[in-house]
């Protein structure tokens, strides 16, 4: 069911946006737009200088996610660890399972203000032409596809954090009026999500820059959020149509080993497909590098673990992992990608962009990789094809390539997420990859989830742990309090429900 946005839930719900009356001439323009609250439908809507200025805000909404992202897609896992009473309580609680419903990353506000720019831009935009006979139709298309992209892709997180969530189509345009939407379950938000997103997969823009078409929405993007969609859904044969639409475009290709680096420094590469930009010298910095990477090393939040060590030293792992190993860790267990300027574990950047590093989304190793996913878990594997992929990722990292691997699907599985670990380190994936492992075939595989998640942990908690993860349902994050409080048509996750 599509719903109107609650004022139960706990932002601003009259629509954000913002005047902008200088043109949008560049990527930075474009994607440095800050929406404020409070102007009516009257005093705007009136251009399309307006509502791609609109969109632009929808685009920084999306940005200022980035720590919520990277904290979701990486704490929970076993890439990163705890710097004792340095990391955050927040932090230190995913690491443990040990979740309340009163923590801060147990808010969804955030996205639900970005979501509600683009149900904005999707409802109002049409409107428009009406006002403003230079807005045509192919940009009121651009500007709406980019938007349901965008929709879809903070639906596809939220799902996956949370579970069930309000499902909500369309903005709110005033404050007048109460609405308390119910959850809508994940399942039947990733059909919809699903949906829109092949009604505009051969619709999208191309966009004048390399830099455009890296940080706006593309076919290719479109793609990959399909692919990803279908692998957490295990639609094999999808997932792999989606991706080879991508490899077929003929706009992407993985670097090589030399350049691999370039995906992070200066960005915007060959390889990548969607990436949120990122620029500090016109104040738009990246969150992460300063929760991750500090000079004083002592006094950083969060550190690679162990486990990250182990798998991309240049000592221990094979012939040493010397692009992604020296590209990912630097010294003293602290995350590199987010900083460095090349690939040597110790060149950072000049202080002035330290924190300018973009934040990827999706770019074509991941892609491979899922493909390999994809061809080794379907009914009918093709462990060959799946073998290939692997091995096209580990060679472009100058990594043997694997003679064979046992052809089975557990096997492939379990060589696979090796091989995400190293090549997607830190990119906010890691989580996502143990959790749909642990959702496969009816939780077949949930006591290897428990398994890698436990190894971070000294021993006297680790049956703690293994307690805390025993229910599936508590491998999603809980509502927070205040939502329940302020909306009783919202019911608690099972796991975190003291009522029951």
């Amino acid at each position: 069911m599509k719903r109107k946005i609650s004022r139960s839930i706990p932002f601003k719900i009259a629509i954000l946006i913002t005047i902008f009356l200088i043109p949008l001439t560049s990527c930075e323009d474009f994607l440095n737009q800050k929406p404020t609250d409070g102007l009516v439908y009257d005093e705007y809507w009136k251009n399309k200088e307006e509502v791609l200025s609109t969109l632009g805000g929808a685009y920084q909404r999306f940005a200022d996610l980035d720590y919520i992202l990277f904290v979701h897609g990486e704490v929970r896992g076993d890439m990163l660890q705890a710097n004792g009473t340095k990391t955050p309580g927040s932090e230190r609680a995913i690491m443990s399972s040990n979740i309340q419903s009163n923590q801060y990353f147990a808010k969804w506000e955030k996205f639900y203000e970005m979501i509600n720019i683009c149900n904005s831009v999707i409802a109002l935009a049409p409107g428009v032409q009406a006002k403003d006979a230079t807005f045509t139709d192919y940009l009121l298309q651009q500007y709406v596809s980019e938007a349901t992209f965008l929709r879809s892709l903070g639906y596809f997180y939220l799902v996956r954090i949370f579970k069930d969530v309000p499902y909500i189509t369309e903005p709110t345009v005033t404050d007048e009026g109460e609405f308390f939407p119910k959850l809508t379950s994940g399942d039947e938000i990733m059909a919809s999500i699903t949906a829109d997103l092949i009604a505009i997969r051969n619709k999208m823009p191309d966009h004048p820059t390399n830099e455009m078409s890296k940080s706006r929405a593309t076919a290719g993007a479109v793609n990959a959020l399909l692919a990803d969609i279908s692998l957490w859904n295990f639609e094999y044969e999808k997932c792999i149509e989606y991706i080879e639409a991508v490899e077929n475009s003929g706009q992407y290709f993985l670097l090589p080993s030399t350049e691999w680096f370039q995906n992070f420094n200066p960005g915007f590469s060959l390889e990548n497909i969607f990436e949120i930009y990122f620029d500090q010298p016109i104040g738009q910095e990246n969150s992460i590098a300063g929760n991750t990477y500090i000079s004083d090393f002592r006094e950083r939040k969060l550190l690679a673990s162990d486990y990250a060590e182990e798998i991309l030293s240049v000592v221990t792992t094979e012939a040493g992992e010397l692009i992604r190993g020296n590209g990912s860790i630097a010294t003293n267990h602290q995350v590199f990608k987010y900083v460095g300027s090349r690939s040597d574990k110790s060149s950072i950047r000049a202080s002035n962009v330290l924190s300018s590093a973009n934040f990827i989304i999706y770019r074509l190793a991941d892609l491979y990789l899922m493909k390999a996913e994809a061809y080794s878990q379907s009914q009918t594997p093709d462990y060959a094809k799946a073998l290939q992929y692997i091995n096209e990722i580990r060679q472009r990292s100058n990594m043997p390539p694997y003679a064979q691997l046992t052809n089975s699907a557990q096997a492939f599985e379990d060589a696979i997420l090796v091989e995400r670990a190293k090549e997607l380190a830190f990119e906010g994936k890691r989580w996502f990859d143990l959790l749909r492992m642990g959702r496969r075939n009816d939780y077949s595989r949930k006591n290897k989830l428990i398994e890698i998640l436990v190894q971070n942990v000294t021993s006297s908690q680790q049956l703690v742990l293994k307690s805390r993860l025993s229910d599936p349902n508590g491998w999603y994050m809980p509502i927070h309090q205040d939502e329940i409080e302020n909306n009783k048509n919202l019911t608690q996750n099972s796991y975190y429900d003291e009522n029951k």
